[in-house]
């Protein structure tokens, strides 16, 4: 098990999004940390990690988008921590604005996630930073795409919807490796 943690953290350090170096015709997303809204079968820390982790590969999916440029995590956390809240608090929508307009976003992500027995189910909001108004809420409802297992493509299939209820055109983006979820929750910890 801890393999995979070493692996998906060498994964994620070359993965991770650029942020900083975005072109000005990119839209900056911020992903804020997600709410584990309940899950069973598991571990209770499993899924604390993917308080964290889901996030951390969100932005990833939403990165590989020519039209998005993600904003650093380090800075997520700084903007967070000067709004008064930790990682791994809940955020509403005016909070995510705020974030937001600090980074120079100008949209976030924020949400939560369950997990019952398998099934697995995100619920990501899209929040304008302008308005501070949740644009749209996104999830994998896909009946045959809610498997656990099926985590990477979960994330990538809502990173694109995120992207079109933003408006962004669609683009090629780069695929990405099928990832096992135990070593996303791994690499959360």
């Amino acid at each position: 098990m801890r393999v995979w943690g070493w692996g998906i953290t060498m994964l994620a350090a070359v993965a991770w999004p650029h942020g900083a170096g975005a072109q000005q015709s990119q839209a900056l997303i911020a992903v804020l940390p997600f709410e584990n809204s309940g899950s069973y079968g598991q571990d209770k820390e499993i899924f604390e990690a993917l308080e964290l982790g889901l996030p951390a590969m969100l932005a990833g999916a939403l990165d590989r988008h020519p039209g998005v440029a993600v904003a650093e995590r380090g800075r997520v956390n700084a903007a967070l921590s000067a709004a008064g809240l930790g990682p791994r608090q809940r955020v509403d929508a005016a909070t995510a604005a705020q974030v937001a307009k600090a980074l120079g976003a100008r949209y976030t992500v924020t949400g939560s996630f369950a997990d019952f027995y398998g099934k697995f189910r995100i619920n990501a909001r899209l929040v304008d930073a302008q308005s501070g108004k949740i644009l749209k809420v996104v999830s994998n409802d896909d009946p045959k795409l809610q498997d656990r297992a099926q985590l990477a493509a979960i994330l990538e299939t809502v990173g694109q919807r995120i992207t079109a209820a933003a408006g962004l055109p669609e683009g090629e983006s780069e695929s990405q490796p099928a990832i096992p979820t135990d070593a996303i929750a791994d690499y959360s910890r």
